[in-house]
């Protein structure tokens, strides 16, 4: 379609401020026929939009609608037969008086920056013909505006479908968006927030003209996407990245977008479900929803529904935050936390769908109405309480639930509450409090408590590690006798469940090791890690071992025994890729260390190395895992004292995940992003001395999906 081709209506409210007429009389150099119409004469039925193709309502303040409140009828009207309606600027205000969307942008006001500034615009989108003329996913469409600009921030449109967010200067803003589409009957609405600004000077002018006219243009005949609803159109998101080497194949993981903590981990009437902290609006941490997958055998997995969506009035208006799932004698219960403004506290969502698909939120959210008093709470700036994150469980008819906070001078915090019935808390006090002294462990986050036996286990997330305590918990407070990490690489926030059969299964969120700007472009952000087998050894020791299920992902197998290396000396498996597992014994004899190299490519530019020293350490050596410098280059290690040489170590390599366990007592999880298509040989070599290695096993590892 030619841009004569579009009759474009420019509506006004009123007299046309400067910045309006100089986006008139763009369109007018531009080439499009454009006619300006007053809102009122559509509201009064003075003229119809029955001769236009677009409504354009470009505005530089907020519309104060008043009297015209039926114009969103009119608006809607036209939407619906086909028409497309553009707002730029301060107009996207205007979507819930127009009856479009019933969340407005909350970030509403001129730049403060007024720097060079435009569309940043989603992986997925980027060759939608509302942005296929642009020559960059990230064009700088405006300079310097006194103009009032229209943005989501803290919160997401309830209906529309994020096409963009912002782009400052040099440096990404994902979590500023700026660009929303709706899909409205048989046309389209699009909005603007930022990036098209016509009266100010500064910008890439050609590049602003191009986005311009591509959605004046396409916005009545180019479907706009709309947000993936059910399973199987969230299902097909995963399509689109099916290429990308750097997406894991055997480790649960989000479609598209962000994903963050593992929450509600349940098996309900025989189904495994774990649900996950979920970004619907991209790659990146905000406006959480809650997504869902389900397998029936721990291995294969299927994409569900959303579970959760922020209440537009709720106590949850700015996310659902990290929760559980319980069983309320057969009614399946989420506890989790809800986001608003300042305020983060326990809300419930009930079903009585066996698929668990569909929540209902009770009404007297939130079930908590504010963090206790006592001890002193850290505030900060955005909380008025360090106060989220649950762990609920039952007990001889009495609910329990531990909530992770911070104190005020310092140190994390796990409180304890009680209640008859899921509803009515009663505060106990702290259950164990950690070293005010230690400036990363300011507030614990996402607590559990299991019971492994003879001992329990309570968990934390201190920001920078998954640090567990063993020791017995009395049903007041927790009596540590050992800690130690849980993971001492790339993992957080994990949480677990008791399966049918006895067994503690917990997953954690591997969040990613690259910068904000590689997540966007890829499209997708953070997996889950393996499912872990939790238990007490017979030394009183944690044990962790992968699920035994995993082992029925096995392919083509090749074996070796009883390797011996000299110093120096190196073997390379026939096995390659990257979707791999590789099971060996390493004893050092006396060699200095034993190196395991992965992800190696012909050229040796890039390659991930796992070395074990004789200073009873494991280390990921990261250096040189890729050429990107997005990508994170340092070094992760373990200390692994055996118990009895040789090393058993299990490795599995998934796409951009490193996943070890050693000895069934250590975990080390990295990320790693090799950019070579022949990044996939695998090497053991000795260093300083004689390596024994009596048996070396690997196997292709099929997909999960």
């Amino acid at each position: 379609m030619t841009d004569t081709a579009v009759r474009v209506a420019s509506l006004h409210d009123g007299g046309r401020s400067v910045e309006q007429i100089a986006a008139d009389e763009w369109a007018e150099r531009a080439g499009l026929d454009l006619t300006p119409v007053a809102v009122s004469d559509l509201v009064d039925g003075d003229r119809s939009l029955a001769a236009f193709d677009t409504c354009w309502w470009h505005a530089d303040e907020p519309p104060e609608l008043g009297s015209t409140a039926d114009l969103g009828g009119v608006l809607r009207a036209f939407v619906r037969s086909g028409g497309g309606l553009v707002l730029s600027l301060a107009a996207l205000t205007a979507v819930d008086d127009l009856g479009i969307d019933p969340v407005v942008p909350d970030a509403v006001g001129p730049d403060p920056d007024g720097g060079p500034t435009g569309p940043l615009i989603k992986a997925a989108y980027d060759d939608h013909p509302l942005f296929e003329p642009l020559a960059t996913r990230r064009p700088l469409t405006r300079g310097g505006t006194d103009a009032t600009l229209a943005r989501y921030d803290s919160i997401l449109p309830e209906r529309g479908e994020v096409l963009a967010s912002t782009v400052s200067g040099d440096h990404d803003v994902p979590d500023l968006v700026t660009v929303v589409g709706w899909s409205l009957g048989d046309g389209s609405v699009v909005g603007l927030g930022d990036g098209l600004v016509f009266a100010a000077e500064g910008g890439d002018h050609d590049q602003r003209d191009r986005l311009a006219r591509a959605v004046l243009t396409n916005a009545a005949d180019s479907a706009i996407p709309e947000r993936p609803r059910t399973g199987d159109e969230i299902a097909a998101l995963r399509d689109r990245f099916e290429d990308d080497p750097h997406r894991p194949q055997f480790h649960l993981s989000t479609p598209a977008n962000w994903l963050n903590d593992p929450n509600g981990v349940v098996q309900w009437n025989g189904r495994y479900h774990v649900f996950y902290q979920y970004n619907p609006g991209g790659p990146y941490h905000d406006t959480i929803h809650w997504g869902h997958a389900v397998s029936d055998d721990l291995l294969h997995w299927e994409d569900e529904p959303v579970a959760l969506t922020p209440s537009p009035d709720g106590p949850d208006r700015d996310g659902c935050w990290s929760g559980c799932a319980v069983d309320d004698d057969g009614t399946a219960t989420l506890v989790y936390t809800g986001g608003r403004g300042r305020d983060q506290l326990p809300c419930l969502a009930t079903t009585d769908d066996p698929s668990l698909r569909r929540w209902e939120k009770v009404t007297d959210n939130p079930i908590i109405e504010a963090p206790p008093t006592e001890p002193d709470l850290l505030s900060t700036e955005e909380w008025n309480g360090e106060f989220r994150d649950h762990c609920v469980w039952q007990d001889d008819g009495t609910w329990y639930q531990l909530i992770g906070a911070g104190l005020a001078d310092g140190g994390g915090v796990v409180l304890l509450y009680e209640s008859p019935d899921l509803r009515e808390w009663e505060y106990c006090g702290p259950v164990l409090s950690g070293d005010r002294d230690t400036p990363q462990e300011t507030v614990w986050e996402c607590p559990e408590l299991l019971d492994l036996g003879e001992k329990q286990l309570l968990h934390v997330s201190n920001y920078e590690d998954v640090i567990y305590f063993l020791g017995q918990f009395d049903g007041t407070t927790f009596e540590s006798e050992r800690r130690g990490t849980l993971d001492h690489g790339d993992y957080y926030a994990p949480q677990s469940l008791r399966a049918d059969d006895g067994r503690l299964l917990t997953w954690g969120w591997v969040p990613e090791a690259r910068d904000v700007s590689a997540q966007w472009d890829a499209g997708w952000s953070g997996t889950m890690s393996l499912p872990r087998e939790l238990s007490l050894g017979d030394d009183g020791h944690l044990r962790q071992r992968p699920a035994r299920e995993l082992t029925r992902l096995r392919g083509d197998r090749e074996s070796r025994e009883s390797v011996t290396l000299d110093d120096g000396e190196s073997i390379r498996l026939d096995t390659d890729g990257r979707a791999f597992e590789l099971a060996t014994r390493l004893s050092l004899v006396d060699a200095d260390a034993v190196e395991v190299t992965l992800l190696r490519t012909t050229a040796e530019n890039e390659r991930t190395t796992l070395r074990y020293t004789r200073d009873d350490v494991l280390e990921v050596d990261r250096s040189r895992a890729s050429t990107d410098p997005r990508a994170t280059s340092d070094s992760q290690h373990v200390s692994v004292t055996p118990y009895d040489e040789p090393l058993d170590l299990r490795v599995f390599v998934d796409g951009s995940v490193v996943e070890l366990f050693a000895n069934e007592r250590h975990c080390l999880t990295s990320r790693v992003y090799p950019t070579g298509d022949d990044a996939t040989g695998i090497d053991l070599a000795a260093v300083g001395g004689r390596a024994r290695l009596p048996t070396v096993d690997a196997w292709d590892l099929a997909s999960i999906w």
